[in-house]
């Protein structure tokens, strides 16, 4: 277990991807941790872990404060509307029918982003280079868009905070995020899109701290790591190895269901 903590930890500094796309399922496949539960205490642990990533990222200068305020814009909206809702759910032990199916779907959906991600990125190239004016013109309000999406996603499932948000902003800022800096606005992003979440989890409920601690001392050395390696990273090998993996496992979980 400690040594998958700090696998998954490794992932989340060196790509952005991993904790929730892969800590969530390990706790509810691997543990037999309620969704619910395992998705509160996850997103604490990625708003923890990710803020370790947001510290290396920042004094090498690696977060764009410009895209990051456009995706707050969106997400953090969403999520507190995400967190209103689950609220009002009948029966909080009953949330595990609609959080492990929307699981399923989120690691699925994450995987195609992955596969797709060059391509995606060239396509924004391409209409960056084209219709430089009237791509300019929408990138505000797509990024917000997609902020409200992943706050969605992310507070429902824990998962598309790293994985998503990076294949949405090399869509959307094909030239402007260079690698370092797009891995690095996107932690920056998810830390406190996950710690809202993660406290309004906790307000539900759905937190185990004695889970958490370990998930945080086997993960911490793992991510300062990876945060120090990533701007030497190939990340083509590591995203089709994650995506393959997601792809499983989402198809795993609702073929259960």
């Amino acid at each position: 277990m400690d040594l998958l903590n700090a696998l998954a930890g490794f992932l989340v500094g060196l790509t952005g991807v991993g904790a929730g796309a892969l800590m969530t399922p390990l706790l509810v496949l691997g543990l037999g941790v309620a969704p619910q539960t395992a998705v509160g205490t996850d997103l604490l642990f990625a708003s923890i872990t990710k803020g370790v990533g947001v510290y290396v990222h920042g004094r090498r200068g690696s977060i764009d404060w410009g895209v990051l305020s456009r995706l707050c814009t969106g997400s953090l909206p969403a999520s507190a509307l995400t967190l209103l809702l689950l609220h009002y759910f009948p029966d909080n032990r009953g949330l595990g029918s609609i959080i492990l199916p929307g699981l399923g779907v989120a690691l699925f959906v994450t995987s195609l982003a992955l596969i797709f991600q060059v391509r995606l990125n060239l396509l924004g190239k391409r209409l960056r280079t084209t219709t430089p004016e009237s791509f300019k013109g929408v990138q505000p309000m797509l990024t917000v868009a997609a902020g409200a999406l992943l706050g969605f996603l992310v507070t429902l499932t824990s998962v598309g905070a790293g994985a998503l948000g990076v294949v949405m902003l090399l869509y959307l800022y094909p030239f402007r995020l260079a690698p370092p800096k797009l891995v690095g606005t996107d932690i920056a992003h998810a830390v406190p899109l996950t710690l809202i979440a993660g406290m309004g989890h906790l307000g539900l409920g759905n937190v185990d701290f004695p889970l958490l601690g370990p998930l945080l001392i086997g993960s911490i050395p793992g991510i300062i790591l990876g945060s120090r390696l990533g701007v030497k990273a190939n990340h083509g090998y590591v995203r089709n190895a994650i995506a393959v993996m997601l792809a499983f496992v989402g198809m795993w979980i609702l073929l259960g269901n």
